[in-house]
């Protein structure tokens, strides 16, 4: 493990990767002072370990130290082409392994949804409490056309195979990449989505992320994007720990009618949602969601 960090604004870190049995690398990123209560941060698609609240004082006040870790393709994670959501919760697992964690409470947002519920269902005696936060979740063809614009057409091309898919999104990562941005990508979200990104300290915080993410190319999005697009490589039924899923009804991103399909087959989740508010509800509700998340460990 590398020694202590610190970021320009002064949240300090510690970056480090672990060798996988297969060869690959996982690069990982503890946030935060020594001797915070753990949490597993499972972020969304696409993004990387970097990816965090600009307004700290949240995970400060809360005495946590979270966990994340690169996905593969991302940031300095090897990439795995064909690799489904099961794969990755395997990688988590051994993670946990090397670090000597034996139970921690995660919470996974967007993409990061389904990676910490196939966790869940493959290694369930790991997490102390489960949270999904916007997950996203198999579209009926209805729901495609209420995505917004980048979402949809994406949708569309994965039907078509990953090499249509992958075009796209080299297109799109070349847009982030740009001062256009995320906020220009997703200018057609919620209201409430626009009105966040256009904080500079937001606008900042995705930039550094999105150029981390991103620095491989698009095909570790792609391949994730494949892995999530249609019926899922492991059994959301399967989950038997209590889940707490949060979701805005508003999404354009992630809808909740087909998040709410994945929750009917589920045994034990307690479904809590904010009203007119789109898919960033996940930073602008991210005290209540991990004060709530850390009151289960």
């Amino acid at each position: 493990m590398k020694s202590l960090e610190q970021t320009e604004d002064g949240v300090l870190f510690e970056d480090a990767v672990l060798s996988l049995p297969d060869g690959r690398e996982l690069a990982y990123r503890w946030w935060g002072e020594e001797g915070g209560t753990p949490v597993f941060r499972i972020q969304g698609t696409p993004s990387s370990r970097l990816q965090r609240n600009p307004d700290a004082s949240v995970r400060r006040d809360l005495g946590v130290r979270y966990l994340m870790a690169d996905r593969p393709g991302y940031g300095a994670s090897t990439r795995k082409p064909g690799r489904g959501i099961a794969d990755v919760a395997d990688d988590l697992a051994a993670l946990l392994d090397h670090l000597g964690i034996d139970s921690i409470p995660a919470m996974g947002t967007s993409g990061g949804g389904p990676h910490v519920l196939a966790l869940a269902a493959r290694h369930p005696e790991r997490l102390s409490a489960v949270t999904v936060v916007v997950g996203g979740s198999p579209l009926a063809a209805d729901e495609v056309k209420g995505l917004v614009g980048v979402n949809a057409r994406g949708y569309a091309l994965a039907e078509q195979g990953w090499q249509p898919l992958h075009d796209f999104l080299a297109e799109v990562r070349e847009r982030l990449l740009s001062p256009e941005g995320m906020q220009g990508v997703l200018s057609d979200a919620p209201p409430t989505d626009r009105a966040l990104m256009q904080d500079p300290a937001w606008q900042r915080m995705s930039r550094e992320n999105i150029a981390e993410t991103l620095k491989q190319g698009a095909a570790g999005w792609t391949d994730e994007s494949m892995a999530m697009h249609g019926a899922w490589d492991f059994d959301p039924a399967g989950v038997r720990a209590h889940v707490t899923w949060w979701h805005g009804d508003d999404d354009k991103n992630a809808p909740l009618s087909a998040a709410r399909r994945v929750i009917e087959s589920m045994p034990d989740v307690d479904l809590r949602m904010w009203h007119h508010e789109g898919h960033f509800v996940s930073l602008t509700h991210d005290r209540e969601i991990v004060e709530e998340l850390i009151s289960r460990r």
